[in-house]
């Protein structure tokens, strides 16, 4: 049975959110402060974090930045913050998802259900361009490999490179790859898909890998350009 983590200092908003979620059948744990989040994550392992902006002692995007160092457990942001720059911050630094208060219970159980489905264990794929820096995709292990060193991607991460690389001559716009990595796209636009690709690339420069293995096509999208591994 899944395990969800809802940090919440708001304990009106808590107790709700908690309610719909045992309601569906998940197993729940509630924190008010940021402080205690991190020691609780590497000690129980949740398969999804509902994570609040605003916290007491350590903030939402502050406890995403440390999880992120050693976890890559789906997270969804909150907030009462509306501006769009305000969700490309929280998406730049590791988040999965964003909602904004207020939001329906239902909906976010929706997204959790949704982000789980993408991340349950399918068939293991693994492949290999035939070039001396080989890049290595594991669907299984949600991870991508080149000249055997992990890229250390996220899950929504990984489901867009592993669409642009499996369709390498292939251009997505930003709008394809939203539909592909969240396909009940409620309120969020395809600017989110330019801040997945910063950090994708981000990741590559810091291994020494051209950040243009992802390549820009102006006015168009994206692509996979295998060209650029040397």
């Amino acid at each position: 049975m899944p395990q969800i983590l809802v940090v919440e200092d708001d304990l009106d908003i808590a107790e709700q959110v908690l309610l719909f979620f045992n309601a569906s059948g998940f197993t729940t744990h509630h924190i008010t402060d940021g402080s205690a989040v991190v020691s609780w994550v590497k000690a129980n392992k949740p398969d999804a974090i509902i994570l609040d902006v605003m916290l007491p002692n350590l903030d939402g995007v502050e406890c995403m930045k440390q999880i992120r160092a050693f976890s890559m457990v789906p997270i969804i942001m909150v907030t009462a913050k509306v501006e769009e720059a305000d969700r490309l911050k929280g998406l730049e630094h590791g988040a999965d998802d964003y909602v904004c208060k207020p939001f329906s219970g239902a909906e976010l159980v929706m997204r959790v259900k949704a982000i789980l489905r993408r991340c349950a264990p399918g068939p293991v794929v693994s492949e290999a361009i035939n070039s001396p820096a080989a890049i290595c995709l594991n669907e299984d292990a949600l991870e991508v490999e080149i000249k055997g060193v992990s890229l250390g991607l996220t899950k929504v991460e990984f489901d867009v490179f592993m669409l642009l690389y499996k369709a390498p001559k292939r251009v997505f716009s930003r709008q394809q790859i939203l539909d592909h990595i969240q396909p009940n796209n409620f309120d969020i636009t395809d600017r989110v898909i330019d801040s997945h690709i910063k950090n994708i690339r981000k990741k590559l420069k810091s291994l020494q890998f051209s950040p243009k293995i992802v390549a820009s096509v102006y006015g168009a999208g994206y692509r996979y350009d295998e060209r650029q591994i040397n």
